[in-house]
């Protein structure tokens, strides 16, 4: 059965840094492509990153301007968000995302919270 566990969350002040990560499991992990999404309270959720099967692609949220950084290894089956320069505006639940050809894995999300 797939699984998707998101991890690294937490409380961190502005201008801080944390990496989440995703261990994947029950799946071929190094033929799907990985992304990053968030949902903040009372919004919709949006794609952060992601990035593709071999790791060689990676695209963002024009709105993060170089603060985050996705990347993965296929070797342990996990994906990382490392997230710099952390904005209140961060402050949402985010999500690991595996895809291939349609077929979609959600994480259970991990709980990010910017606040001083």
């Amino acid at each position: 059965q797939a699984q998707l566990v998101e991890s690294g969350g937490g409380l961190v002040q502005p201008g801080g840094s944390l990496r989440l990560s995703c261990a994947a499991s029950g799946f071929p992990f190094s033929t799907y492509a990985m992304s990053w999404h968030r949902q903040a309270s009372g919004k919709e959720r949006e794609l952060v990153a992601s990035i593709t099967s071999t790791g060689r692609t990676t695209n963002y949220a024009d709105s993060l301007n170089g603060r985050f950084a996705i990347s993965r290894d296929n070797a342990k089956n996990t994906v990382f968000l490392q997230m710099n320069e952390l904005k209140p505006e961060d402050t949402a639940v985010y999500y690991c995302h595996a895809d291939r050809w349609g077929i979609h894995f959600w994480g259970q999300g991990t709980q990010v919270t910017v606040s001083s």
